[in-house]
């Protein structure tokens, strides 16, 4: 039987079909749409409701793919947001979207309650502005009529799980980006929300990955053309879905690369000390028991920006004129660091990376394949720095690098990160995130036994190109000038 994987991004949404033929796994997309932030009177908001829409056009082009009747469904989502019901069980607002400028200075003023220390020895999470905990500390400062109205928060795979089947858990991995998830106990961190005087009555209880969520409600079974049909409970943040995927055996190290790169390791335990802590690490929760010991990159954000800007005044090429156009620039120009806190949200993401490279002191790019260049090559070097890092922390050496998700269509990037690291990349599969959401529901189902089986699914089923270091001296001088560049910022 089939089972649909609803994978929400940042910038876009996918429905994908999927079923087990022998020992492969059969995918299939449905349906796929734009995922646009809206917004209103000066704040950024999810369009919840347009996500609601696709997601049910979505399960009903599943049933009629032609790859049998959906038996169950999952969704998975990005991070850190949330919306919140009144006592009605509706929304009592629209959700935030977590670029929103409402959270500017939440986290130091929740930082001078709660000492940083202390914070990550509770939850093992790391330190963004974007974060669950300083959105809705920043909802409770600005007086927020809808957190006072409120009686349910959910994140935001957990919400569109709840408007699908009416029931009001939270899945677990999700729960972990949080950072107001007590990570000894894998329960909500109550007591860090009333030192906040933040209201912990509006959460639910927590569910694991690979269980059972609930049934699709009969008026939405009736209008997508069937049946009932089970809605599971996977590895709803996107990341945990993607690294469930990866087609790795043994120890092995990971970047995730979509709109957000997420580099570290699967572990069987959290690493919560003061080397992880000043690195700003984070320890998420995965499947099987398992921890995502990781650090977020800032990613392909900044090429979305930079193709933004340039589709506005009509010098987009496309991606594969670009590509040339970013092989054909002059290497190593100017090295920029991508997680610089000016990179996060820039009206104008070229004239930002510009900005930088004049402001350090360095040769400034002027046509989009040179910043281009610059964006890639410094994405490479973060990427070198936190696998070295992870590696460091764990105390593992990895042969090579997994990169799974969207990114893994940009080959010069690729390419640029085996230079960078000076060992393989192997990339792919494309689909991680929606194919680990598959797998999590066949396990739930009772149709793969474990991980392990699933992993061994993947790799039978998808192909994996590999990437070869090259240059590797010239991409270690490049490495030292980028961290010069960031200690000096």
């Amino acid at each position: 039987m089939t089972a649909l994987a609803i994978d929400l991004g940042a910038s876009g949404g996918k429905v994908i079909a999927g079923r087990l033929d022998g020992e492969r796994l059969v995918t299939r997309e449905v349906h796929r749409f734009p995922n646009d932030p809206v917004r209103v009177a000066g704040r950024l908001h999810w369009d919840i409701l347009r996500l609601l829409h696709e997601t049910i056009a979505g399960i009903r082009a599943g049933r009629q793919a032609g790859l049998g009747a959906p038996e169950s469904l999952a969704i998975d989502t990005w991070g850190c947001d949330f919306g919140l019901l009144d006592r009605h069980g509706e929304l009592a607002g629209n959700p935030y979207h977590y670029r929103d400028e409402g959270s500017l200075g939440a986290m130091a003023e929740v930082l001078r309650i709660v000492p940083r220390e202390e914070i990550f020895r509770r939850t093992g999470c790391q330190f963004m502005p974007v974060n669950t905990l300083y959105q809705l500390f920043a909802m409770r400062r600005a007086g927020s009529t809808a957190l006072e109205r409120a009686e349910t928060l959910l994140m935001i795979p957990d919400l569109l799980r709840y408007l699908l089947t009416g029931e009001r858990t939270s899945e677990y991995t999700n729960a972990t980006t949080t950072q107001f998830l007590a990570i000894e106990s894998g329960d909500w961190d109550r007591e860090l929300l009333r030192r906040l005087d933040l209201p912990d009555a509006l959460l639910t209880p927590i569910v694991p990955p690979a269980s059972v969520g609930g049934d699709l409600l009969p008026g939405i079974a009736a209008e997508t053309g069937g049946g009932p049909v089970r809605v599971m409970v996977v590895g709803s943040h996107d990341t945990a879905s993607a690294v469930a995927a990866t087609p790795a055996e043994g120890e092995f190290a990971y970047l995730s690369s979509g709109t957000w790169s997420l580099l570290g390791t699967e572990l069987p335990r959290p690493i919560v000390d003061g080397q992880a802590l000043a690195w700003n690490f984070t320890n998420e929760g995965g499947l099987a028991g398992t921890y995502r010991l990781l650090r977020n990159i800032m990613g392909l954000w900044l090429v979305e920006g930079c193709r933004r800007i340039w589709a506005r005044e009509g010098r987009w090429p496309g991606y594969e004129a670009m590509a040339e156009a970013t092989l054909a620039a002059p290497p190593f120009l100017a090295v920029i660091d991508p997680d610089a806190p000016r990179f996060l949200n820039p009206p104008d993401m070229p004239a930002e990376v510009a900005a930088f490279c004049r402001e350090t002191g360095q040769r400034v790019p002027e046509t989009p394949g040179e910043i281009m260049r610059v964006v890639l090559e410094g994405l490479a070097c973060a990427y070198r720095l936190v696998l070295e890092r992870t590696e460091r922390l764990s105390g593992r050496r990895f042969a090579g690098l997994h990169v799974v998700g969207g990114g893994t269509n940009n080959t010069v990037l690729q390419q640029f990160t085996a230079n960078a690291i000076g060992r393989p990349v192997w990339a792919g599969p494309t689909e991680a995130t929606a194919i680990g959401n598959l797998l999590a529901q066949f396990i739930a189902r009772g149709e793969i036994a474990n991980l392990a089986e699933g992993r061994a699914l993947v790799r039978a089923s998808f192909p994996i190109r590999t990437y070869e270091p090259a240059e590797t001296a010239a991409w270690d001088e490049a490495f030292a000038r980028y961290l010069a560049v960031r200690a000096a910022g």
